[in-house]
């Protein structure tokens, strides 16, 4: 037996897989964010990331024979910035990826200070919300006492496996977001940035997610019900996880995630730096991604839903009688800014086209169209770097139910393969874990279906595809009037 655990941003989930791939028992905890101010969004590492993962692995392992169990690998959100002291105890919650935007000035001077084109060029990212070096020097800046005391930089899974094996050690594919303090072409720290930026920190050793790096301690299985000395992989950040569950390994692999945010990553075999996406260690030795992340989509669907008081299988079934381009609406799905590749946190989302004979099955499919013409922008920057997707892959949540895997298809004209089982990242997770301790998982999760694009439908959608790159540039001012006054207000 395999356990992969996951810590999402409103959820953690495990699974339990026998060597065959086969999940046997799953769980699941809810939780949410905690967003003190306007732009800061973070976790409680205790109460969530620890106390759920202690609950997870107690009920995964009453499924089974303890003795059963051949390894464990975890996953979490990322990248975070969790300031720890000497031993691992949390000294402030942790701030969260790219939707935590309380670092815009120490982006903007760490560009003049390093050059925006020297960080891209050594980094393959350019600096946005989602990198970690910013908001060190914001800890610096504006909480020295909590950065003075600080000893351990550590993320979701990170921090997990410190906890359980006593091990400081962050993986390659994570530590090559901690921008700019990771060189991607030298797969190393940059030791000479990190030094102005984050001066005296010790930082984790590296390695990579497909490592076993330690062994559950005896105080640790005390507490998590897991066997003593069982073997922990390094870890990794949730959607790189959620990729290797469905088997994106190989380049020009690339797999799009249906989820509260929609998550594309592509698999390369040399480093490709776009000024508009995340480009990273891959999972595996040898790989290199590029990542792209949209701000909402799955969350726009339920804040609709949410409005008209319906459930998303009626909503599904009505907009699946709706014409393509949902009878004259496009929306852009900036409810919550726009991560790639625009890296804009003022964008705003739009409605555009209504009239008083538009109805909620007309909205909920132009959401979902919306969403789909912005997966596109982000394939067709990947194109551009140099990463054109030859096999797409989805999974998640959004998978079910058909109409929003057809729509993105016949959006962007590519098929996408759907695998037996999209439970995500902590499925990935059990599948590292196999493979680190010697196990074949080839067989793991199969494709079981296919979408195909139809051609008209694509044809259709060109035309409104077009109107949507221009429909944000037209209105960026706007946008950005709004998100100031909505941030004033806020105050």
């Amino acid at each position: 037996m395999l356990l992969g655990v996951d810590i999402g941003t409103s959820a953690a989930k495990g699974v339990l897989v026998e060597r065959g791939g086969t999940v046997v028992a799953r769980a699941q905890w809810q939780h949410g964010v905690s967003t003190p101010r306007p732009g800061w969004v973070e976790h409680d590492a205790e109460s969530v990331w620890w106390e759920e993962f202690v609950s997870i692995t107690r009920q995964l392992v009453a499924a089974t024979d303890a003795a059963e169990l051949d390894g464990l690998a975890v996953s979490g959100i990322g990248p975070c910035l969790l300031p720890a002291d000497a031993s691992g105890h949390p000294l402030r919650p942790a701030i969260l990826y790219g939707v935590d935007t309380r670092a815009g000035d120490e982006i903007d001077e760490l560009n003049r200070e390093l050059g925006a084109d020297a960080i891209l060029a050594r980094c393959g990212s350019p600096l946005t919300s989602q990198a970690i070096g910013p908001k060190l020097r914001w800890l610096a800046r504006h909480e020295p006492e909590v950065c003075a005391r600080t000893h351990l930089l550590l993320m979701a899974s990170s921090f997990l496996v410190h906890r359980l094996t006593g091990r400081y050690v962050l993986d390659h594919q994570s530590a090559s977001q901690c921008t700019p303090l990771y060189d991607l072409r030298a797969r190393a720290w940059a030791t000479d940035w990190a030094a102005r930026i984050a001066p005296g920190l010790p930082l984790p050793e590296l390695a990579w997610p497909t490592e076993v790096i330690g062994y559950v301690t005896r105080a640790a299985a005390t507490v998590t019900g897991l066997p003593e000395g069982l073997p922990v992989t390094t870890g990794t950040i949730d959607a790189w996880a959620e990729a290797d569950s469905v088997g994106v390994r190989a380049p020009g692999d690339a797999m799009v995630m249906y989820g509260t945010t929609m998550f594309l990553v592509q698999v390369l075999t040399e480093p490709r730096p776009h000024p508009g996406l995340w480009g990273t260690c891959g999972t595996w030795p040898g790989t290199y991604t590029l990542a792209a992340g949209m701000a909402t989509s799955g969350a726009v669907t339920d804040w609709l839903r949410t409005l008209v008081d319906s459930e998303f299988a009626d909503l599904l079934d009505e907009a699946a009688e709706v014409p393509a381009g949902s009878r004259g609406l496009l929306v852009l799905p900036y409810f919550a800014g726009e991560r790639t590749p625009l890296f804009d946190p003022n964008a705003r989302g739009m409605i555009a086209g209504l009239t008083l004979g538009h109805n909620r099955a007309d909205l909920y499919r132009a959401v979902l169209e919306g969403i789909g013409y912005g997966v596109r922008h982000n394939l067709e920057a990947m194109a551009e770097a140099g990463g054109r997707a030859e096999r797409l892959i989805a999974v998640g949540g959004g998978t079910k139910g058909g109409l929003w895997t057809r729509i993105i298809s016949d959006i962007t004209g590519l098929p996408q393969q759907i695998p037996a089982d999209t439970v995500g990242a902590a499925l990935g997770n059990a599948r590292l874990a196999a493979e680190a301790v010697g196990l074949n998982t080839s067989a793991w999760n199969p494709v079981v279906a296919t979408v195909v694009p139809d051609p008209a439908r694509t044809a259709a959608y060109d035309s409104y595809y077009r109107h949507y790159r221009t429909l944000y540039e037209s209105t960026r001012a706007t946008a950005h009037f709004l998100a100031a006054e909505q941030h004033r207000s806020a105050r």
